[in-house]
């Protein structure tokens, strides 16, 4: 948990971790209402919307009225907020990177196998 957060914090920038999992559901979902993106999120759908304005407003996201639902706005990941979240993602990498390099050969290979390891327990659920 330590480790994950120091990832979203040191390639965040500006934007918080809840806006950076929005944009990484957005990625993975294409499109998404506000009622969808605090169901992922977990949280209420009266508080995804503060998130949702702020991307809206840098950009990152655009907003329209669900076409099957008039009452639902779908929530699109722009071209812009692509390349933000691509940005995000490589310094996460960079940064895991930088901390691997200090590892020793021997750390790195038990770092491995416990990686392995983790992907079998995934792999069971």
């Amino acid at each position: 948990m330590r480790l994950s957060r120091r990832l979203r914090l040191s390639a965040a920038g500006s934007l918080s971790p809840g806006q950076v999992s929005i944009l990484g559901w957005l990625d993975i979902n294409k499109s998404l209402t506000l009622g969808e993106l605090a169901n992922l999120e977990q949280v209420r759908p009266p508080s995804i919307t503060p998130h949702v304005n702020s991307l809206q407003d840098q950009g990152l996201v655009t907003c329209a009225t669900d076409q099957s639902d008039r009452r639902s706005k779908r929530v699109v990941l722009t071209s812009k907020g692509r390349k933000e979240l691509n940005v995000i993602r490589r310094r996460r990498t960079e940064f895991l990177e930088q901390k691997l390099l200090k590892l020793s050969c021997e750390e790195r290979e038990k770092a491995a196998e416990l990686v392995a390891f983790l992907e079998t327990l995934l792999e069971d659920s």
